[in-house]
C-alpha cells in the first residue's frame, strides 16, 4: 500500500523546516519554501500571512510549553511555606528539568530551530528569558533563607547571571547535539548534582 499523499500544509511545513534549518529565519526565502513544497503562493497565503507566522507555527507550541512549565515550577516553589522550600528545592528542580528534557527530546527539531535558527524573532531570547526567571527565583530564595535565619553570602549579580546561563545552556546543549534520551537523563542528573553542589557551596548551605 502506498503512503498517503501529504496535505498542502504538511508540504509547506516540511519545506519550511528544511529552509529555516539550513539558512535561519532571517535568510530563509519564502519563495524557496513555496517552490520546494510544490505549492502556489496563493495556497501558502491561504494558511499564513507571512514568514513570521509560518516560523511561529513550527516552534510556538514547543516554546510555550517550555516557558510555561519553567515559570509554573518556580511559581509553585515560591508558593510553598518558607520552611518547606530548602528541602524541596533540589527535588522540584530535578523533576521539572527531567520533564522538560523528555519533552525536548520528543521535539528536537523545534528546539533546534529555536536555539539555532530564530534570530530576528521573539524566540531567539528563550535562554535569556529562562535565565532571568532563574536569577529572580534565586533572589527570592535568598530572602527565604534570611527569614529562616540562615542568610547566604552576597553573590555578585553578574556571577549569578553567568552561572544560570551556564546551567540552562548546558541543558540545551544536549538537545542541540541530539543526545539520546536515555543518555541525556544520566547527563542531566550529573549536571544537576554538579550545579546543586556548587550553588549550595556558594550559598553556605
Amino acid at each position: 500500500m502506498s503512503e498517503p499523499e501529504k496535505s498542502t500544509l504538511e508540504l509547506i511545513h516540511a519545506a519550511a523546516k528544511a529552509e529555516f534549518t539550513e539558512k535561519g529565519f532571517q535568510a530563509a526565502s519564502l519563495r524557496n519554501i513555496v517552490k520546494t513544497a510544490g505549492v502556489t503562493t496563493g495556497a501558502f497565503y491561504g494558511y499564513y500571512d507571512s514568514k513570521e507566522e509560518l516560523f511561529a507555527a513550527l516552534v510556538d507550541p514547543a516554546y510555550e510549553y517550555m516557558m510555561g512549565r519553567y515559570k509554573q515550577t518556580h511559581e509553585y516553589f515560591e508558593s510553598l511555606p518558607m520552611e518547606k522550600q530548602p528541602e524541596q528545592m533540589g527535588k522540584m528542580s530535578s523533576e521539572c528539568m527531567n520533564e522538560l528534557l523528555a519533552y525536548s527530546c520528543e521535539h528536537m527539531d523545534e528546539f533546534y530551530l529555536i536555539l539555532k535558527c530564530s534570530a530576528g524573532t521573539k524566540y531567539a531570547s528563550m535562554i535569556d528569558d529562562m535565565v532571568e526567571i532563574e536569577v529572580e527565583a534565586t533572589h527570592h530564595y535568598y530572602k527565604v533563607l534570611k527569614q529562616l535565619g540562615t542568610p547566604s553570602p552576597k553573590i555578585d549579580e553578574r556571577l549569578e547571571h553567568i552561572m544560570a546561563t551556564g546551567m540552562i545552556g548546558a541543558f540545551f546543549e544536549m538537545v542541540l547535539h541530539r543526545t539520546p534520551f536515555e543518555d541525556a537523563k544520566v547527563f542531566l542528573q550529573q549536571l544537576n548534582d554538579f550545579y546543586t553542589a556548587g550553588w549550595m557551596k556558594i550559598m553556605g548551605q
